[in-house]
């Protein structure tokens, strides 16, 4: 496009723009998190008197990727940030508001080895020692059903958050993982990330314990059985997340020994409203990392493992797989060896 055909945007405008045209495409939890990646790109703009995105050019674009890199921020995060402007840019270019071929011209940071993938995992030693922990000390309390079903499954935080009590099947063994965005549990993928997922004995007879005997038999706003609920209804993100926090203290089930050398009495990640600054206490999503891993490890097939976490196989070897160069060349070798040469 000649530039003289482009209409002034400014950056704001833009952004607004861009959240409405995505809010039907991506969930809720992914168009904030392109909003806060964004705001940053727009701020920059601001401090640097950019109001119409009609003027931006690569040199800008690259000038805005050193302010960030210069803030000190992980490589990884620099790389999601910058492919989401990437997308936003693109966008403003269908509005003929920049100049053609200015997303191309952004450059991700390309990631290697540890800078590829996020830092936080529950390894399998630190689950089973959890999981031990809450089979001889909390058996069949919420922590107990919530932690065994996100390891045995690998699901997300909102999976296991949209889950009502008709979804779990015991005799068969299996749950059903639907989106419901009009009752406020959407899928992050939406309609195909809906599935039903297998389930193992023992976590089945966990929740199955957990929802007779511990349950807060309640509903949620639009009337719904959750199997995860407080006396308000159905649990949220917050408490979700605190619970996770609070289960992944590591003086929580290794016998209150600290690896940290913090006295527990004096630590406020003892706090059971502040869990988080615990050092070793970790996100929801180290489990799935940590599942996802542990299922490879275990010589399961990539493209089951894609279909039963709702997870693309390159995503998988990009950001989750977390095994090493010789134990993926061990598991290799015992196909390898049974090859007639």
């Amino acid at each position: 496009m000649n530039p003289n055909d482009l209409e002034p945007l400014d950056p704001h405008d833009a952004l607004n723009l861009y959240k409405k045209d995505r809010k039907r495409e991506v969930s809720d939890a992914t168009l904030k998190s392109h909003g806060y990646r964004l705001k940053n790109f727009v701020e920059w703009c601001d401090s640097e008197g950019i109001d119409n995105l009609n003027d931006v050019t690569g040199r800008d674009i690259q000038r805005f990727k050193i302010f960030r890199q210069d803030q000190g921020i992980a490589p990884a995060t620099l790389k999601s940030q910058m492919d989401t402007l990437r997308v936003f840019i693109r966008f403003c270019e269908s509005i003929n508001g920049c100049i053609d071929g200015l997303a191309e011209s952004i450059n991700s940071p390309s990631l290697a080895g540890e800078d590829a993938k996020g830092t936080d995992i529950v390894p399998t030693q630190k689950a089973e020692s959890i999981l031990s922990h809450l089979d001889k000390f909390d058996y069949a309390s919420i922590h107990h059903a919530l932690f065994r079903l996100l390891w045995a499954s690998g699901m997300r935080m909102g999976a296991a958050m949209s889950i009502d009590l008709q979804h779990i099947h015991k005799r068969s063994e299996y749950v059903e993982l639907r989106h419901n965005p009009e009752t406020d549990t959407p899928l992050k993928n939406k309609k195909s990330g809906e599935r039903d997922v297998s389930l193992d004995n023992r976590t089945i007879r966990v929740l199955t314990d957990f929802i007779d005997e511990n349950r807060i038999e309640t509903t949620d706003d639009h009337g719904r059985h959750a199997v995860f609920t407080s006396r308000h209804g159905r649990l949220t993100r917050n408490t979700v997340r605190n619970y996770v926090y609070r289960i992944t203290r590591p003086c929580t089930y290794n016998g209150g020994e600290c690896p940290h050398d913090r006295d527990p009495d004096e630590c406020d990640g003892m706090n059971n409203m502040t869990p988080y600054k615990c050092p070793g206490s970790t996100a929801p999503h180290s489990i799935r990392r940590g599942a996802i891993t542990h299922y490879l490890s275990e010589d399961v097939p990539g493209a089951v493992v894609s279909d039963r976490m709702d997870v693309s196989e390159d995503v998988i070897d990009e950001h989750y797989d977390e095994r090493d160069s010789r134990t993926r060349m061990e598991q290799r070798r015992e196909y390898v060896d049974q090859v007639d040469l």
